[in-house]
């Protein structure tokens, strides 16, 4: 896989492209679970019978590929804890749609339903679309999560909503955070570290808290968070930037340093190709914790890998991002930049 950025301007013809050339720094193999297409298909189902969506955002779900993602992101998962993934990260993406509509009460109102259908998914009492979802796919990860992956899972999706929050609240106030505050806040709203959790979910293990609470597993973490998140940044900018959408790395660099497009592209290459770095010399320094607890520990790291490299294919697949034009460009590496919305 290679992603490295650059911007041309024909501006004579009134035209912008975004230009993928060679920056070779994730060779890590592609695997997908043999399940995918039963596990995806019956999940697009789950969530369109759920969500209850108009012909319009139908058609645009179908396009999303979420079940492809999760495919390579869980490969050896089996079909019941696959399925519960796929679940969850079709209803991520959903409920991510939803709350770019929402202002910061809505919001809140938002976090309280969902949060308390995964402290009670069997008693909890709702009639939003979110809360009953979350109870759905919640109580079959109960099943056999163990408890502290279960009180992880909880609290990363606690950080997701107040994280959204603060995303609402610059979207009304109209304000381009600085970087570092971006940076802090969008290791949040990527929502990576609820699918985390999953790893440990679908591996069947549940990793002790002196494990989790380890500098280097929090940087092998941060570093996986990084890469999905920063080249989802740069994946996303072209139909972000045509709804005046600033939540993105690329319009809060340009934004605090006063550059163009592509010295900003190639300072966010630069980012992704130092997280991989990051994650590569942080494997290199995981302790032992005894037999049982190393081999959890491998599954765990081989888990974040897979969301590296399956996370950058899948960009190329879904239609979220560049329409049906997603194998051309990862072939040509030409994205042509949309018009403005009015």
């Amino acid at each position: 896989m290679s992603l490295f950025w650059a911007i041309t301007s024909a501006i004579g013809m009134y035209r912008t492209e975004l230009v993928l050339f060679h920056f070779s720094h994730c060779s890590y193999p592609l695997r997908i679970n043999g399940n995918c297409n039963e596990a995806a298909r019956a999940s697009e189902k789950w969530l369109l019978e759920a969500a209850n969506h108009d012909k319009k955002r139908r058609a645009v779900f179908m396009g999303l590929k979420a079940g492809e993602l999760t495919a390579a992101c869980y490969p050896d998962a089996d079909i019941f804890h696959l399925r519960v993934c796929d679940d969850f990260m079709n209803y991520l993406f959903n409920l991510d749609d939803w709350l770019d509509e929402f202002d910061v009460e809505g919001t809140i109102g938002m976090r309280a339903c969902c949060i308390g259908a995964m402290r009670d998914p069997i008693g909890f009492d709702t009639d939003k679309k979110a809360g009953e979802m979350t109870k759905s796919f919640f109580a079959r990860f109960m099943q056999t999560a163990g408890p502290g992956c279960r009180e992880r899972f909880i609290h990363s999706m606690d950080l997701f909503f107040k994280a959204v929050s603060q995303q609402a609240l610059d979207r009304v106030q109209g304000m381009i955070p600085d970087l570092e505050s971006y940076i802090s806040t969008r290791r949040d709203t990527s929502g990576c570290k609820p699918c985390f959790q999953l790893i440990e979910f679908a591996a069947r293990i549940d990793l002790p808290q002196e494990v989790v609470e380890h500098p280097i597993i929090q940087s092998l973490e941060e570093a996986t968070n990084d890469l999905v998140t920063w080249s989802n940044d740069l994946f996303s900018y072209n139909v972000e930037q045509a709804r005046s959408d600033t939540h993105n790395m690329v319009s809060v660099i340009m934004q605090e340093n006063g550059i163009d497009l592509q010295e900003t592209v190639e300072i966010v290459g630069q980012h992704c190709k130092a997280s991989i770095e990051r994650f590569e010399a942080d494997r290199q320094l995981v302790p032992s914790w005894g037999q049982e607890i190393d081999r959890n520990v491998a599954l765990y790291i081989d888990g974040l890998q897979n969301w590296i490299v399956g996370s950058l294919h899948w960009s190329f697949d879904s239609e979220r991002y560049s329409g049906k034009h997603g194998h051309q460009i990862k072939k040509h590496r030409v994205v042509k930049l949309l018009p403005k919305e009015v």
